[in-house]
């Protein structure tokens, strides 16, 4: 697993490139603009470049953008679903021209229209930025949700159905956030639990969909459906819910940002979250899962391709 955080962008992006490597990241997840707002200004080739350039010379191994709070494309309100429509199609191109290997987004809530219209809209909604957006090389990932309100992609098998319906599948994929794991009812504190859930993932969804992860403790308890981040072993899930993770060979090339609370030294937070789960890498469990899928049974569900 790469290990990474969110790094802010206010000394620019070349910039945030290197504060990531010096804090101790392998990948890093930055925001193209400020995700308080609909449209930001363009990025201007120089600095796309020093930023493509910065992630080479410092080695990072993955990157990604996070999409901004605002946009809802599952929206059942035409004049909101068109602005988040133009909104994600900005942020993708800003993600081509940026180079990264992910946008991450918030797949948005039906607001009383009903599950399955809320995901008829959103598949709709990537349907037409795909078809947009003929550059392939970034690919979107859907965030799971802790399940608060009308949110969609609270559950494994959500986030599948929205997957499958794509016109272009391949073109998409998931994140998990640990926290809104937790917060939705999924329990990972042991490695009994862990491989539990991780079972219930590949057979749901498929573990070649995951392409990320966001690694956050959680403030609230199991199935609160708050969205409440908390330092790593400073809240309910505990630094030993994050052992298994860290040590899964399934997920050995790919990146897992922090998103925690950040503290008044700067990344000081940081720095000691990334220590906490490297310490964890010292006493790797022999096996994950379930010992059925440990012995290779086999899944109700295809692995997509």
């Amino acid at each position: 697993m790469w290990l990474g955080a969110h790094i802010g962008i206010a000394d620019g992006l070349p910039e945030a490139a290197a504060t990531g490597r010096a804090i101790g990241c392998d990948a890093i997840q930055i925001f193209a603009k400020s995700p308080q707002m609909w449209a930001g200004p363009p990025i201007p080739e120089a600095a796309a470049e020093g930023f493509r350039a910065a992630v080479r010379s410092e080695g990072l191994r993955a990157t990604s953008i996070h999409h901004g709070y605002l946009a809802n494309l599952a929206s059942p309100k035409r004049p909101m679903l068109l602005r988040s429509r133009s909104a994600f199609a900005d942020e993708l191109g800003r993600a081509t021209l940026l180079g990264v290997d992910h946008l991450i987004f918030h797949p948005g809530a039906h607001l009383g229209s009903g599950r399955d219209e809320g995901i008829r809209v959103l598949v709709e909604s990537l349907d037409e930025a795909f078809r947009a957006q003929t550059d392939r090389s970034v690919r979107v990932l859907l965030e799971n949700s802790a399940g608060q309100g009308s949110s969609v992609g609270s559950t494994f098998s959500e986030l599948a159905e929205v997957l499958d319906r794509l016109e272009a599948p391949d073109r998409a994929g998931v994140t998990i956030d640990t926290c809104h794991l937790f917060a939705s009812g999924v329990d990972l504190r042991t490695p009994e639990l862990y491989g539990r859930a991780m079972d219930r993932l590949d057979d749901e969804l498929g573990v070649a969909r995951v392409h990320a992860f966001h690694l956050n403790d959680a403030k609230a308890p199991l199935g609160s459906r708050l969205d409440r981040h908390e330092n790593i072993g400073a809240g309910e899930i505990g630094l030993e819910g994050f052992r298994a993770f860290v040590n899964d060979p399934r997920w050995a090339e790919r990146p897992a940002y922090l998103e925690t609370p950040v503290s008044d030294d700067g990344y000081g937070a940081y720095v000691r979250d990334l220590a906490a789960l490297r310490s964890l890498l010292k006493k790797a469990p022999e096996t994950t899962g379930t010992p059925a899928r440990r012995r290779g049974a086999p899944r109700r569900r295809p692995t997509p391709k």
